[in-house]
């Protein structure tokens, strides 16, 4: 049998020869693959972990928050303080798990176009101010891995020819046939760059600032395998592989999933979780829905996906009143084996995509949902398609104002179409990713996007703490309504066992107005009943429906109202939400 240490170099080795099967190195892959293991401290058997296979190191208590390092600040002092003191006096008894996003010194992209991966952005605060947080809270960071700033160092030295990064960099020939290339941007996909070496045109999957690397260039990948063991050694335990599914370029292809980039990303989480027991992977691959589960291999990829098609399914639903694609969505969704995870979000940094919807709504609906969320304020970045039409790409606005109304236009029921979507977030399979806009429910912030003249900032406000606590403290402020309703439905969600992330799920007919799924704890001592009315009218929800079992007693436990079962309906108001357990 081999020994510990010889398994994780004979999985390293495969790693390896899968990702560099058409590449001429300049060194065998053993040697990469001792550099790799020095690199992550994990070339002496004394410090290697064993992972345990299907192991769930996450359970109902994990909700992660994600914000900027400045979404809350205070005059005098570093953000990164500010924040921590925000999560301490707000989040501590609902939230266990932080994102921050891009923490680095950056050019633009607010955060994503990294200028030094090893250090903190010096308006936020320092590297004291992370390992602070993260003696708190689990702390999850982006690595931003397809490109960089066009302003690093690295690409300094591209330019020079010289220099630690100086072949960092992806090029290739606008000669070339490149119509095959899947792109999430409008602009030119190759930026003219002239260097010491003569003129190169540099791959630019997203902006010609955001140059891409060349992974084919194994000091790249020794590189980030540095850059995560440094955050490891800083206490992060969560890491998000941005734009992942663009890693690997390949000519005559559409240069995204392709099997080199799926192997880089096992490769990376058997050294992560090989160097530092419970650390975990999150692919962040914004691509239909069909693609994006293969990121989970077979439980051998990353530990978690994002649940893309997860906002504008339910977005679609409670603007039209109509559960019917959400419903065949999550009918056709396979459960996450155990070692897996979804990561559930509605809302973020960026927008509403509408890739993921593909295939999902049909271009008639995709429209209407635009159309809808423009009439509630919205802005719409769009995309080059394969035959090079433009095509909207992601709905850019505060959730809290897409769901002030319906197709029909703004009504009365936006607190509650609010809450519902969160509480439908909050009951499913998978970990909740909750933004802090959502939190407080913040709404559009134009002023923002008409200083930065970019469609994302209209939900990536910056609160000033003083004047958010003055708010909280108001009971009558949106702010405080929905800050109360959203830490009530995490406080009860965590004590429920049939909440936890890979807890059965199953999904529930009851027409095209009321959604539902039933859960049911690992152990089978919980079951819970999530209803929810998707419509702005009352609806009769017939209890025969859910198949409650008589010989026990149910309880609602968002309202700790007792369901009567000898009652053969139960009228739900607009927008009401229902977790009905039969354990309390």
């Amino acid at each position: 049998m081999l020994s510990i240490f010889d398994q994780l170099t004979e999985r390293v080795d495969h790693h390896l020869n899968v990702i560099y099967q058409d590449v001429e190195l300049d060194c065998s892959i053993e040697a990469l693959r001792d550099r790799l293991l020095a690199t992550m401290r994990i070339d002496d058997v004394k410090n290697i972990i064993v992972p345990k296979q299907h192991h769930n190191n996450w359970d109902q208590k994990d909700v992660i928050l994600i914000t900027y390092g400045d979404s809350v600040e205070a005059a005098g002092e570093k953000p990164l303080r500010t924040l921590h003191t925000f999560l301490s006096t707000y989040c501590s008894d609902t939230i266990n798990s932080v994102h921050i996003l891009p923490f680095f010194p950056y050019s633009s992209d607010d955060g994503f176009s990294v200028i030094d991966y090893s250090s903190v952005n010096e308006s936020l605060g320092g590297w004291d101010d992370i390992e602070a947080i993260t003696q708190d809270y689990r702390f999850m960071s982006d690595v931003v891995i397809n490109h960089c700033s066009s302003r690093s160092a690295w690409f300094t030295n591209f330019i020079k020819g010289e220099g630690p990064g100086h072949d960092f960099f992806y090029t290739a020939l606008p000669t070339e046939d490149l119509s095959k290339v899947v792109r999430p941007r409008t602009s030119e996909l190759l930026r003219f760059t002239e260097t010491e070496y003569g003129e190169k045109h540099v791959w630019c999957t997203f902006s010609h600032d955001q140059v891409d690397f060349d992974f084919s260039n194994p000091n790249v990948l020794d590189t980030f395998v540095s850059i995560i063991r440094q955050y490891l050694d800083s206490g992060i335990r969560i890491f998000r592989l941005d734009a992942v599914a663009f890693l690997w370029k390949k000519i005559g292809t559409d240069c995204i999933n392709l099997e080199q980039t799926h192997e880089a990303v096992r490769l990376l989480r058997t050294l992560v979780e090989h160097a530092v027991e419970k650390a975990v992977i999150i692919t962040e691959t914004n691509i239909p829905n069909r693609q994006n589960l293969t990121y989970f291999g077979n439980a051998n990829e990353a530990h978690g996906i994002y649940n893309f098609s997860l906002p504008p399914l339910l977005v679609n639903s409670l603007v039209t009143g109509s559960c019917k694609h959400l419903k065949s969505w999550l009918c056709s969704m396979p459960p996450a084996q155990n070692g897996t995870f979804f990561f559930n979000f509605i809302a973020s940094h960026d927008g509403i995509g509408l890739r993921p919807a593909e295939g999902l709504l049909d271009d008639k609906e995709l429209t209407n949902l635009v159309n809808t969320m423009q009439n509630f304020g919205g802005r719409i970045s769009w995309r080059q398609s394969e035959n090079g039409e433009q095509k909207a790409y992601e709905i850019n606005i505060a959730l809290f104002d897409a769901l002030q109304g319906t197709t029909k236009g703004t009504d009365k029921w936006g607190l509650e179409r609010f809450i519902c979507a969160h509480a439908v977030m909050f009951g499913l399979e998978g970990i909740p990713g909750l933004y802090i806009h959502s939190l407080l429910g913040t709404g559009n912030d134009y002023e923002r996007v008409k200083n930065t003249s970019h469609n994302r900032s209209i939900n990536r406000h910056k609160w000033d703490f003083e004047a958010l606590e003055g708010l909280l403290k108001d009971e009558s402020s949106q702010q405080a309504k929905v800050y109360k309703r959203m830490t009530e439905l995490l406080s009860i969600r965590k004590k429920q066992p049939a909440f936890h992330p890979n807890a059965t799920q199953f999904t529930l007919q009851l027409g095209d107005k009321i959604f539902g799924f039933w859960r049911q704890s690992l152990m089978r001592n919980q079951s819970i009943f999530c209803v929810y009315n998707m419509s702005d009218e009352p609806q009769m929800l017939r209890l025969v429906d859910l198949n409650l079992i008589g010989t026990d007693e149910w309880l609602d436990l968002i309202s700790n109202e007792k369901i009567a079962l000898e009652d053969l309906e139960y009228e739900l108001r607009p927008y009401q939400s229902l977790w009905i357990t039969n354990a309390y």
